[in-house]
């Protein structure tokens, strides 16, 4: 007689062996670090985590687990970010790592108690009405725990780096404990007599591209020996040389049928070809049509190109590649955004088609206009967002800046006839101005030139008239300077105290000016700073510059620094942060070809914040240092530093839909593995 099984028995039996489960983690972890000699640093810091770890994890655990209990997805996340600057959460390489801490630990598990998890996902499946298991169904997958984990260490205050690696030391821990307590589920679907439906409901086929993107399962690549057009090529040979086999194909059906991949190559093989793209599991219906009308195209061009066989790079190809991955981007046929490239690719299609003789020349002016258009649909997406974004990579270089700004002013008044509390102002607060307009509009926007040019505009007002003319004309001059020096300390809110003096110096220069004498009183003028003796004729050491430089004032001109026969490359050096020594050269540099093929329009499937998101670059910044995501869901925004790209690559979370395991890749692999069949 089977047991009978309540829906809610599953997470009820994991809720009671939350506190359990917490201790038994807690002590596997500290096992793993006293058993393995490289995580000596890391016992300390585990130390200090053990004390309230298990109350943490149990607690987390509880509440998500009571969230799957009521039937709502316990990750349920609102969208990343919306629309305003107030409302977009950068995404940089500390969230990045810990986004790649939390994957790992998930697929740790997932690997450990793979049929296990089947199992248990395909009941929850059954119990929602669904044909196929879906990750996000099941209120016990490894990412809960991952997550309960994960809040366990960010509460105890450690450091991003600290938490990634004590991650990644708990992810085999925790797979363990995980796999008894998904084989005691299982235990209980068998005792209640559905173990045998369970395990067939929703059965999966083929590991499909699909569902190893979906649940980031060494999805991020091609695959091991992928196929070509010339190894398609020399398998069609093969299967040429065969008697039995020739016989077994179908007779050629037209008179024009296209070019075989190689001479004598089979009928048919284009057609072949193109009825395995257009069986591509991952392509919606609208896309299939669109793709199946190129075909007459296609056709018709392999008449008089031998080339579109034989070559990989061939603008066919590129371009049923570049329309296929868009249009797989989307998971309704009714998205309004894919609606409307449907649309626009109907035009696009008419004319290929229309063409009696098509070249490979107008399948890459199609392209050109297929990538223009996706190219400006995401930067329509992303412009709300775009001045905001652009804001915030400019305010990361506002230090840099502030440095070349000050080392331009302060060759700008050497031997000026500032005052003292003129010139610091120029040298500090006025500096900020124009970093400050900088970074709001642009380094070179109209704002941040009119503040330098106040710079010379207050130089030029210290110039001896020098007759009754020009001291009327500095007299009219002055209200406009003196309002765009107000301007200036109202937009970085100078307070009155710090404007004042350097202002009423400035006013009082010019007060002498207008009664016709110098700008600078000569007692007021700043004595060189004292030089040390040395020999005649001979120029000063490295460590004499740099002592002369240490002994000057903000106040004052730093003259050695400006010294035309000064060689900067003499001076002593601190040398810069080395990277990690995996981080090779040969690895630098393909990061940055992969950084640098990033294109707007183009979609990614990355893991960011936890969860996996399908997302089209909207935005690049300046020097590709920021980047911004627009998801399936308009709203969703996904801005990423440059370094987060970097981590996510190197961890595999991130893959472009379009090069990686293309539809025309995944059409030649599935032929050739046809023909080997064969």
């Amino acid at each position: 007689m089977s047991a009978r099984l309540h829906p809610h028995d599953l997470i009820d039996h994991a809720l009671t062996e939350a506190g359990s489960l917490a201790r038994e983690l807690m002590n596997l972890v500290q096992d793993e670090l006293d058993s393995q000699p490289q995580h000596f640093q890391l016992r300390e810091i585990w130390r200090k985590v053990r004390g309230r770890f298990a109350t943490d994890f149990e607690g987390k655990l509880i509440d998500l687990l009571q969230t799957g209990r009521r039937g709502d997805d316990p990750l349920q996340r609102s969208p990343v970010s919306r629309g305003s600057l107030d409302g977009l959460s950068l995404v940089d390489e500390h969230q990045a790592l810990q986004d790649v801490a939390l994957a790992h630990v998930t697929h740790t598990a997932e690997e450990v108690s793979r049929a296990e998890l089947h199992q248990i996902g395909n009941f929850f499946a059954a119990l929602r009405g669904i044909a196929r298991a879906r990750e996000r169904d099941n209120p016990l997958r490894p990412a809960l725990f991952a997550h309960a984990l994960r809040h366990a260490l960010v509460s105890s205050g450690l450091g991003g780096q600290a938490q990634y690696e004590l991650m990644r030391v708990a992810a085999g821990p925790l797979a363990e404990s995980l796999h008894r307590l998904y084989a005691q589920a299982c235990a209980t679907l068998h005792a209640a007599n559905i173990g045998d439906m369970v395990a067939s409901h929703g059965r999966p086929q083929a590991d499909t591209y699909a569902q190893r993107m979906a649940t980031g399962r060494g999805g991020l690549g091609r695959s091991s020996n992928p196929g070509t057009l010339d190894s398609l090529s020399q398998r069609v040979e093969v299967f040429n040389s065969r008697p039995q086999a020739l016989t077994s194909l179908p007779p050629q059906r037209d008179p024009d049928a296209p070019a075989p991949f190689v001479r004598n190559a089979g009928p048919d093989m284009l057609s072949r070809l193109y009825d395995q793209i257009l069986a591509d599991p991952r392509l919606l219906p609208p896309m299939k049509g669109l793709l199946a009308r190129l075909q007459i195209a296609v056709v018709r061009l392999a008449r008089s190109d031998a080339n579109l066989l034989r070559r990989q790079d061939h603008p066919t190809w590129a371009l049923l590649n570049r329309v296929a991955a868009h249009g797989m981007a989307f998971d309704r046929a009714d998205d309004p955004r894919l609606v409307e490239f449907l649309r626009f690719m109907e035009g696009e299609a008419q004319f290929l088609v229309d063409s009696p003789t098509p070249t490979a020349l107008q399948f890459q002016q199609v392209l050109a206009r297929v990538d223009s258009h996706v190219d400006q649909q995401a930067r329509l997406a992303g412009e709300r967002n775009a001045l905001a974004l652009a804001a915030l990579e400019r305010e990361q270089q506002r230090r840099e800046w502030r440095e070349l700004v000050r080392e331009q002013i302060d060759h700008q008044v050497v031997g000026a006839p500032l005052a003292p509390l003129v010139h610091r102002f120029l040298q500090t607060n006025w500096v900020d101005v124009i970093v400050e307009a900088m970074v709001r509009h642009g380094r070179d926007s109209r704002e941040a030139q009119g503040a330098m040019e106040v710079v010379d505009a207050v130089l030029d007002s210290l110039i001896t008239p020098r007759d009754m003319v020009e001291r009327e004309a500095l007299r009219m001059r002055l209200p406009v300077l003196i309002e765009r020096l107000v301007a200036g300390c109202d937009s970085i809110d100078l307070s009155d105290a710090r404007r004042e003096p350097p202002l009423t110096a400035l006013m009082g220069q010019h007060a002498r000016l207008l009664r016709g004498l110098p700008a600078l009183d000569p007692s007021e003028r700043r004595p060189r700073p004292p030089q040390p003796a040395s020999a005649p004729g001979s120029a000063p050491s490295a460590d004499e510059i740099v002592r002369r430089l240490m002994e000057e004032r903000d106040s004052q001109i730093p003259s050695m620094w400006l010294r035309a026969d000064v060689d900067r490359g003499e001076l002593p050096t601190v040398p810069t942060q080395l990277y990690s020594e995996d981080n090779s050269p040969e690895a630098r540099a393909a990061l940055q070809r992969w950084i640098d093929s990033i294109q707007i329009g183009r979609w990614y499937h990355m893991f960011i914040q936890a969860e996996w998101h399908t997302a089209q670059v909207a935005w690049i910044g300046e020097g590709r240092q920021f980047m911004l995501f627009v998801g399936r869901d308009t709203d969703e925004r996904l801005p990423l530093t440059r370094r987060a790209l970097e981590a996510l690559l190197a961890n595999g979370l991130i893959t472009a839909l379009e090069e990686e395991d293309s539809v025309v890749q995944r059409a030649v692999d599935s032929l050739i593995s046809d023909l080997d069949g064969g």
